[in-house]
C-alpha cells in the first residue's frame, strides 16, 4: 500500500491536499491572470499619464497577495509539523498578511500625495487609452471572479479570494466610468480623485489586515468568539464541574483555535465521572465553537 507505514494524520493530511487540488489550479490560473493585469495597469497608468490606474493596479496587488495567500495556506495544510514546530506551518500566511499590510500603507501614502498633488495642479490624461485599459482590467477582474465562484464553497480562504476580486471589479467599474467622463468632459481632476477614493478603499483593506493579523500573532480571543460564553457552554455540560478558571483561547491561523483550560470538580467526583466530564467538555468545544484542539487540566475535589 503506497502510504502504509505514514501515520493517520499524515494520510488525512495527504486527502485534504488532494481535495483541494482544484482550487489550487483555479487559485493559480487566477494569480497569473490577476498579476499579468496589474502590471499591465502600471505600465498603462504612467503610459497615460493616470493615477488612477496606478492606483487601481495597487488595489489590484492587494487582491494578487490574497489569491497568493489563500494559495500558500493550502500549500501549508499537506506540510507536517515538526520538534520545533508543532502547530505545522499555518502562521506563515498570518506573517505574510501582516507584511503586506505594512507595505499597503506604504503604497497608500504614496498615491494620496500623488493624488493631492494632482488635485491642486491637475495634468493632462490619455482618456481614451485609460478606457481600454481599465475595461480590460474590469474584463479580468470579472473573469478571475468566475474562476473562483464555486471553487472552495467551505474553504474560507477561497471564499476571501473570491469575495476580493468582486471588490476589484467595483474598482475597475470606477476606472472606467471615470476615463468616459474625462473623454467627454476634459476634467482631467477626476483622475486625482479617483486615485484618493481607491487609496482610501486600500487603506481601508490595509488597516482591517493588519488587525487581523496582530490580533493572531498576539493570539487575542478569535473575532465573533465570546470567551464568557464558552465558560458558560463548558460549566453547562456537566453538573460535576464546580470553576473553571484559566480559560484561554487563541486562533493557530485562519478558523483554526485552540483552548486550554484548569478545571475544579466538586468533591466526591470519581475519576470514572471525571473522565466524563473531559470527554464532554472536549465535545460541547469542539461541536459548539470549532475547537478542535484542547488541553484541559482537571482537579478533583
Amino acid at each position: 500500500m503506497k502510504h502504509a507505514h505514514r501515520p493517520k494524520q499524515t494520510l488525512v493530511a495527504d486527502e485534504l491536499f488532494e481535495y483541494r487540488s482544484v482550487e489550487k489550479k483555479k487559485l493559480k490560473l487566477t494569480m497569473a491572470i490577476t498579476g499579468v493585469m496589474m502590471i499591465a495597469e502600471i505600465v498603462g497608468g504612467f503610459v497615460t499619464n493616470s493615477l488612477a490606474l496606478i492606483s487601481d493596479a495597487g488595489h489590484m496587488f492587494t487582491h494578487f497577495f490574497a489569491l497568493l495567500i489563500s494559495f500558500s495556506a493550502i500549500l501549508c495544510a499537506g506540510r507536517d509539523p515538526c520538534r520545533q514546530r508543532t502547530f505545522g506551518f499555518y502562521r506563515i500566511e498570518i506573517l505574510s498578511a501582516l507584511f503586506n499590510s505594512l507595505f499597503l500603507f506604504g503604497a497608500t501614502a504614496w498615491i494620496l500625495i500623488e493624488g493631492i498633488k494632482r488635485i491642486l495642479h491637475p495634468a493632462p490624461v490619455l482618456s481614451l487609452q485609460m478606457l481600454l485599459i481599465a475595461v480590460i482590467g474590469l474584463i479580468v477582474n470579472l473573469v478571475s471572479a468566475g474562476i473562483l465562484h464555486g471553487a472552495g464553497k467551505d474553504d474560507l480562504n477561497v471564499k476571501s479570494a473570491f469575495l476580493h476580486m468582486w471588490a476589484d471589479a467595483l474598482s475597475s467599474i470606477a476606472i472606467v466610468a471615470g476615463a468616459v467622463i474625462i473623454y467627454f468632459t476634459g476634467w482631467n481632476i477626476l483622475d486625482p480623485v479617483l486615485s484618493v477614493v481607491i487609496a482610501l478603499l486600500i487603506l481601508g483593506w490595509g488597516w482591517q489586515l493588519f488587525k487581523d493579523s496582530t490580533d493572531i500573532l498576539l493570539e487575542s480571543t478569535p473575532k465573533g468568539m465570546d470567551s464568557g460564553r464558552v465558560e458558560r457552554a463548558l460549566k453547562q455540560c456537566s453538573p460535576e464541574i464546580e470553576e473553571i478558571t484559566d480559560l484561554h483561547i487563541w486562533e493557530i491561523t485562519s478558523k483554526m483555535y485552540s483552548m486550554t483550560a484548569h478545571v475544579r470538580l466538586k468533591t466526591g467526583t470519581t475519576l470514572s465521572d471525571a473522565k466524563m466530564v473531559l470527554q464532554a467538555m472536549k465535545k460541547t468545544a469542539d461541536e459548539q465553537f470549532d475547537i478542535e484542539h484542547t488541553t484541559i487540566e482537571i482537579d478533583q475535589g
